[in-house]
């Protein structure tokens, strides 16, 4: 491997202005500084250069190079990452490679019903140029502005609509990836059967970066639905919630397309901070859940359809209360309180995200333990607990108590309440990241509920396609013993 004089900062930075000009290359603590600092302002690296190509090819030279030259290459899309994992760290080594220049669509094929787009394509974007089209790409997350597909593929990402149609993994047919040597592997076909081996591309989806860089993929589309009808519906509980649930997906089908849990806190919350919007139910009620049915019929029949799912909620006394949405702009009010959760948390501060998923038979009995598991230690905290019920997926985020710092209520309760509300959730036969991923924040985490089989045959695919350990190092992955 070369010298450090080889590879010095001013060495790498000439580099990289060679493969794609000055203008995209930035250095200097001032002028990184948004893109070595996460999302939550949690971890803050160091970069020797941040490189922003616009093609593959740029891409692939400047993996060759830092392969050549054993620099170690961090990918980053559009840093929305709540678990540190688009960050480098703070030795200084890394490049940072941002894919934001990336950023066209490549192609549109309304026969096929697929959109090819580069990696660092809005998901935002992606969905305009599907519906330009009438058509949807249904994958729906509360960063949709920012996060860029090819980090939406990194992390396999879920959102509010993986009830009906399925994870990130589940919406692609095909990627473009450069690989930590520079070889670029490419399925671009947009094949929605291919039996002639391994389906490589799911190595590439959800590795967080760790063994290639995706630079292009295409995805699936959708017919873009005609009606839907959106309830904010007051819930006896979460183990009603499960319940009803069920009813709704007996009665409504394939039409239920979003069911999110939402807690007292959590509405409470997003409420103060947004200002301007009210409660859709005049009264105050523990658990709420937001339904949205979806269809290519009409308006009539899917709020008849939602209609008779609310009733069989009230005959079960499942139901305690519900504001149906009379127009676009109540279901647009409704969405609106349930996207802005996170931001409110992350406005507030001092918030311990633990990204759970367990089997839906489980959820409640999980909610109760975890609650009072966390009250045990904390009674003043705040429960806010939202999320996907319709797949397992529960945001359980416990927030300062009101007179307590975030530093001291992190200071003090980060790592125990983390550790005791993931603990409860693998117990349940679930998992500790549902969907945010590992990164920095939950990687040494993984010993304790990944099997030695389960990291060694991980860090096999890592070996095998990163032996240098070059791309994304210290992330997802846990050090073996």
């Amino acid at each position: 491997m070369p010298t450090d004089s080889q590879t010095s900062p001013d060495t790498t930075l000439a580099a990289m202005q060679a493969i794609v000009g000055a203008g995209a290359c930035l250095s200097g603590d001032a002028d990184t500084e948004s893109y070595v600092t996460d999302y939550r302002r949690i971890y803050r690296g160091k970069a020797r250069v941040v490189v922003m190509p616009s093609t593959t090819g740029q891409v692939s030279q400047v993996m060759a190079w830092c392969h050549a030259h054993g620099v170690p290459v961090v990918p980053q899309g559009g840093n929305t990452s709540l678990m540190g994992g688009s960050v480098p760290d703070d030795s200084g080594t890394a490049v940072l490679l941002s894919l934001g220049r990336m950023n066209r669509v490549l192609a549109v094929d309304t026969i096929n019903d697929t959109l090819t787009v580069q990696a660092g394509v809005t998901l935002n974007a992606a969905r305009a140029a599907a519906e330009q089209e009438q058509r949807l790409f249904p994958l729906r997350i509360g960063s949709e502005g920012s996060c860029q597909i090819g980090g939406n593929l990194a992390t396999n990402a879920g959102g509010t609509a993986v009830l009906r149609y399925g994870n990130m993994r589940d919406l692609v047919l095909g990627i473009e990836a450069v690989l930590p040597d520079g070889r670029i592997y490419s399925s671009l076909r947009g094949l929605r059967k291919d039996n002639t081996g391994y389906d490589l591309k799911q190595l590439f989806i959800g590795s967080e970066g760790t063994l290639g860089i995706i630079t292009a993929a295409v995805l699936k589309l959708m017919p873009q639905p005609r009606a839907s009808a959106v309830a904010f519906v007051a819930v006896q509980g979460p183990e009603a919630a499960v319940r009803l649930l069920g009813v709704a997906k007996q009665i409504g089908g394939q039409a239920v397309t979003a069911f999110e849990l939402i807690s007292a806190p959590a509405l409470e919350l997003v409420l103060e901070y947004l200002g301007d919007v009210a409660s859709p139910l005049p009264a105050r009620h523990d658990w709420m859940v937001l339904i949205e049915l979806t269809s290519g019929g009409s308006n009539e029949s899917l709020n008849a359809t939602l209609m008779e799912i609310l009733e069989a909620g009230l005959e079960q006394e499942l139901v305690l209360d519900a504001a149906v949405a009379a127009s676009m702009a109540d279901a647009q009010r409704f969405w609106r309180i349930r996207e802005e959760i996170s931001d409110a948390q992350t406005r507030t501060g001092g918030s311990i995200k633990c990204d759970v998923s367990v089997p839906l038979s489980r959820i409640a009995a999980f909610i109760g333990d975890a609650s009072a598991k966390v009250l045990a230690l904390e009674p003043a905290a705040r429960m806010v607990i939202y999320g996907h019920m319709g797949d397992g997926n529960v945001h359980f985020n416990p927030l300062r108590p009101k007179d307590r710092s975030a530093a001291e209520f992190l200071g003090q309760w980060y790592a125990p309440i983390s550790e005791a509300v993931d603990t409860l959730a693998h117990a349940e036969n679930g998992s500790i990241s549902a969907e945010h991923g590992i990164g920095v924040a939950k990687r040494d985490d993984l010993k304790r509920y990944k099997s030695p089989v389960e990291l060694e045959l991980m860090w096999q695919v890592k070996r095998a396609l990163d032996p240098m350990n070059l791309l994304n190092p210290a992330k997802m992955l846990p050090k073996l013993d």
